[in-house]
């Protein structure tokens, strides 16, 4: 089945947007220091061609995976689309992930060629090294240090053909990415998206954000993020439109950027919200050309319409997940929204609530959200090698199950009620709790652990461990929380400790973590 993307792919829409819209503004990128860096469409291709020539000097087959550890970067987006348009598939990793996880990543995916940073040759280099790889690639090294071994990636891309140099056959079901997301157990999935995937990304936001080429779409998302790649990225490919990247958010800059850069759409999460509130006031700070601010929930409604009159915007809500590709539920840039309604079903999906025998639930009655879609289209392939956990995920009529709790109104109007068992969203981080309390239960002395969210005014939840420790075995909170900074992402460690003598537990020996708090 090919629906509204065909049998395009992501080589395709670059070629197509360095032929025709060769000279229009596709990327400004401002550094930390705010440094400005810009490219037009055909400026771009040609950097995504030199770089797609190295990788296929270095020998990369089509399906390879081939791991991309870079940060917010002009240089991220041409690796990906270059090993896009070769056929081979990149994996991202998040710039928080400690050596241990980013070997479970490079393990599971067979990595023997990586991009990275030079702040991360000491996992693949020294006493600290904790991963062997076969090619590692620095880039951003601007003639500081490398390891021996170690290739100076933008040296090696800059004397390349800007012409792709072998054209290899391509299908709109290729898989396209692997990207990681923590799930309900203590192993990260792999969520293969395919280029139709991609594809159908970018129409489905130019739809759901009424993107023309005259926006100019500014984010400060994470660029290894599904939140950035589909909902930002694509959407201003198929529509043509000018892509506004930071290289990271500053509460103090970010609308001074915003204005400066004249951007007409902007996406945010509650963590931006708040500490954007935090700000003096700017006598001048209403004066700006955004339509629409892209949200994901979740902040009180006090907190919205504080946000909304302040800065003269309109919080566009939305719920989905990197399964899903796109926003399966949303409101419209236009017309009527019921908040705290986090939207209805958008173009190509329907989304229903049913209860635990898988019945559609009345209007007003919790269950779980349900997708319908098509997968390796509308939603994902699948799990990367893990056949079990993907048949997991959908119903015997094909659905996929978020495992999310909501409800909808007599208008259609969709709300979400409590996120996956066991998941905690902490400043638009997923963590899954299993991964964190497998790390406190390898600690010496720890008898059973127990790891939940908790209410956090600013990063949505923070995280919160309960931990009960053998007799006479020493209780050091600092060393606790260091030995888990040493092997957990920085957002994934717990920054609130207690220390009960026993854990509630249910008939079936289970923790009671309703009882926890």
């Amino acid at each position: 089945m090919c629906g509204i993307v065909g049998n395009e792919n992501i080589r395709n829409l670059w070629d197509g947007l360095a032929r025709y819209k060769g000279d229009r503004e596709f990327l400004v990128f401002e550094d930390c220091d705010g440094t400005v860096t810009r490219f037009t469409y055909g400026q771009f291709d040609a950097l995504i061609n030199r770089t797609a020539n190295y990788f296929l000097e270095l020998g990369v087959e089509k399906g390879e995976n081939v791991a991309v550890q870079l940060y917010n970067s002009p240089e991220y987006l041409s690796v990906t689309f270059a090993l896009a348009k070769i056929g081979a598939v990149s994996v991202p990793i998040n710039m928080q992930h400690k050596v241990e996880e980013c070997a479970f990543v490079f393990e599971r995916c067979a990595i023997r060629v990586l991009v990275t940073e030079p702040d991360f040759q000491e996992f693949y280099y020294g006493e600290k090294a904790g991963c062997s790889m076969e090619t590692v690639l620095v880039c951003h090294a601007a003639g500081e240090f490398l390891e021996q071994g170690a290739v100076d990636f933008d040296t090696e891309v800059a004397r390349q053909s800007s012409v792709l140099t072998e054209i290899r056959e391509l299908d709109s079901h290729d898989v396209a990415e692997i990207m990681f997301t923590s799930g309900t157990t203590s192993c990260p999935k792999g969520v293969e998206l395919t280029h139709y995937n991609l594809l159908y990304s970018g129409l489905y936001g130019d739809w759901e954000f009424c993107l023309t080429p005259e926006d100019r779409f500014l984010t400060t998302m994470p660029a290894f993020h599904s939140n950035f790649q589909l909902s930002a990225l694509m959407p201003v490919l198929t529509a043509g439109a000018t892509l506004v990247f930071l290289r990271k958010y500053s509460a103090r800059r970010f609308w001074k950027q915003v204005r400066a850069h004249r951007a007409t759409a902007v996406q945010a999460v509650a963590m931006m919200a708040r500490t954007m509130m935090m700000q003096p006031v700017d006598p001048e700070e209403r004066d700006h050309q955004v339509r629409t601010v892209q949200y994901y929930l979740s902040i009180s409604t006090e907190e919205k319409d504080a946000f909304e009159k302040r800065f003269g915007v309109r919080l566009q809500n939305c719920y989905g997940s990197t399964e899903s590709v796109c926003w399966v539920l949303t409101d419209l840039a236009y017309g009527d929204r019921q908040w705290p309604s986090v939207g209805r079903a958008g173009l190509g999906y329907d989304v229903d609530i049913v209860n635990e025998e898988g019945a559609s639930c009345a209007p007003g009655e919790i269950g779980e959200i349900v997708v319908s879609g098509v997968m390796g289209e509308t939603l994902m392939k699948g799990y990367y090698n893990d056949p079990k956990a993907t048949a997991r995920t959908f119903d015997a009529q094909g659905r996929f199950l978020t495992g999310d709790k909501g409800y909808r109104d007599e208008s259609g109007w969709f709300y979400f009620v409590d996120r996956k068992s066991n998941m905690i969203k902490r400043a638009g981080e997923n963590i899954s709790a299993s991964e964190v309390e497998g790390v406190l239960l390898d600690y010496p002395g720890v008898a059973e652990a127990a790891v939940i969210g908790v209410d956090d005014s600013v990063r949505d939840q923070a995280v919160k461990a309960f931990v009960v420790f053998e007799e006479g075995a020493r209780k050091d909170e600092e060393a606790l929380r260091s030995y888990c900074a040493g092997r957990l992402a920085d957002f994934k460690v717990p920054t609130l400790f207690e220390f009960p003598s026993e854990l509630p537990h249910t008939s079936v020996g289970k923790v009671a973590k309703k009882l926890l708090s």
